[in-house]
């Protein structure tokens, strides 16, 4: 059975989770120091294990794997999204950052999901058929 590899890099997923991260790291690099050493830690580390865990993922053999590091991926991506509000919140993000990072998260978010789902349409269509391919002895 040889399953077809993807370059992680060529995931929309992966270059929506790396632009995400990158704009965060622009507005939390710009903080101060207790803000940037605490939460901002915290927020660009969450955005950064996104595309970390698209890119492992990608680079397991087993869809099973595969799978599990994109479950992990839409976990971090949640965690962004509370240190997301937890920076607004305590006014260290500003209603235009927030705009500029909404579209990727509303992005981002449901092309996650499409792509676990498509990684189980992958396992149904690797499972053996349970017709006997054998020619029969009748």
């Amino acid at each position: 059975m040889n399953v077809e590899r993807t370059n992680f890099e060529n995931l929309r997923i992966y270059q929506l989770a790396e632009a995400l991260a990158d704009k965060i790291w622009e507005i939390v690099v710009e903080w101060n120091s207790f803000a940037r050493d605490t939460v901002g830690g915290q927020l660009v580390r969450a955005a950064d294990s996104i595309g970390a865990n698209i890119a492992e993922g990608v680079g397991r053999w087993g869809i099973q794997d595969q799978k599990r590091f994109i479950y992990i991926a839409r976990a971090s991506l949640n965690e962004t999204k509370h240190w997301l509000r937890r920076c607004f919140r305590r006014k260290l993000l500003t209603e235009e950052q927030i705009k500029l990072l909404k579209p990727v998260l509303e992005e981002l978010s449901p092309k996650l999901n499409a792509y676990i789902n498509s990684l189980g349409r992958k396992k149904r269509d690797l499972q053996p058929s349970t017709i006997n391919d054998q020619p029969s002895n009748i």
